[in-house]
């Protein structure tokens, strides 16, 4: 039997590749921009060297082992830079004539590095920005979102709270903007799914280390007159994209509440204990690979280079532009370990995804909830829907 389906496995094989014409090599690149910032309150959350060119590597083994059947090679180039030579590496990439880009920097340096590449007819993809703008009036038509936005992960904590009935909230949001602007993504997804804020307080950040000795003395003591005298609440909310103090709410809050969002239940893109869907698989080869668990980053990064190659894969090509416009289109979908195919939104260029809500241990639930319908799909009920979103570039 065996001798008989060789041959025909080539033959089919051939067919395959004559009917895609000429092999394809393409050229990708990764631009992490590193910034300084404190470490964060867990040694667990230290950041790698190999953060995020891990799942690189990885994309390009998968993308390769699906390209030789039809000749096609995929090389990813990863650059890591402070954010004072972000521009000159963009531009230095772009040089070289390297034109499907994933960059791993914050809102601002994002936005000015997609317009250097638009220049060039470039696209970038976005692996870790979670600014809802970014998706809303600053989108770009060359940036595509793998990373989901504030606006997506507060909905999918909310959809959870609602299905669970605590249905009243104890919001406490730190000082920095990042913290502020989650706040608000926490504050719309209340008012979208029928939560009541009965207590919004905020933390202000004094800076420093948030790493010392007597770390956890302090918060036990702090921590429960800091939240006593609330409202009336079923649940408390954390808003802390800065990591200071979201960590510590758990087990020193005044009232014994769960808690939700920055601490406790998190919502997350991907971690490591995660199995559903086949995940076990990706998870072994990650760390045959690289020796450790994956982060977010790393899978975020994987899944924008799985793009591409399906993209090269099914359109034949190796052209920016008409990559962008083949996964915009009906007719991509991506299996991403999360028990639906993944589809891109063509009005701002956001990857539909389902958000795990992770204890820190184990996948506790996944969002979109059951029950959150939508017209189009479940997915679309997480972050900026067709009606919310004013960006207009991919029109």
């Amino acid at each position: 039997m065996k001798r008989l389906l060789a041959p025909l496995l080539a033959v089919l094989i051939t067919m395959i590749a004559a009917g895609q014409g000429a092999a394809l090599d393409v050229r990708a690149a990764v631009l992490r921009v590193d910034y300084q910032k404190l470490l964060p309150i867990s040694r667990y959350d230290l950041r790698t060297e190999d953060a995020g060119f891990a799942g690189a590597v990885l994309a390009d083994e998968d993308n390769n082992t699906t390209g030789r059947f039809l000749g096609n090679t995929f090389e990813t180039r990863t650059v890591a830079v402070p954010p004072e030579e972000a521009d000159a590496a963009m531009n230095q990439l772009l040089a070289d004539g390297i034109r499907m880009i994933v960059v791993m920097a914050e809102d601002e340096d994002l936005l000015r590095l997609t317009a250097k590449a638009a220049s060039a007819d470039a696209l970038v993809l976005n692996a870790t920005a979670a600014g809802t703008d970014l998706r809303d009036q600053a989108c770009n038509a060359n940036l595509l979102h793998i990373s989901p936005s504030n606006q997506m992960m507060t909905d999918a904590v909310a959809q959870f709270a609602v299905w669970k009935k605590w249905t009243r909230w104890f919001l406490i949001s730190g000082s920095n903007p990042a913290d502020i602007a989650l706040a608000e993504a926490y504050r719309r997804s209340a008012k979208k799914f029928g939560a009541k804020i009965t207590e919004d307080r905020s933390f202000a950040d004094p800076g420093g280390t948030r790493r010392t000795d007597t770390g956890h003395v302090l918060v036990q003591r702090q921590l429960p007159v800091d939240t006593q005298g609330a409202s009336r609440h079923d649940v408390v909310i954390a808003a802390d994209a800065t990591d200071y103090f979201a960590r510590y709410l758990s087990y020193n809050l005044w009232d014994p509440r769960p808690v939700l969002g920055s601490g406790g239940l998190r919502p997350v893109t991907f971690h490591a204990a995660h199995e559903a869907w086949g995940a076990t698989q990706y998870q072994t080869r990650f760390e045959a690979l690289t020796g450790r668990y994956v982060k977010p980053e790393d899978y975020n990064v994987w899944l924008a280079l799985r793009v591409i190659g399906e993209a090269v894969t099914r359109a034949a090509t190796t052209d920016a532009l008409e990559i962008r416009d083949y996964a915009l289109s009906p007719a991509f979908e991506l299996a991403a370990f999360k028990g639906q195919a993944v589809t891109f939104r063509p009005w701002n260029g956001q990857l539909r995804q389902p958000v795990i809500l992770y204890d820190g241990m184990i996948t506790v639930s996944v969002s979109p909830q059951d029950g959150f319908l939508h017209q189009t799909s479940a997915l679309d009920s997480l972050g900026l829907d067709r009606p919310e979103s004013a960006c207009k570039a991919f029109e």
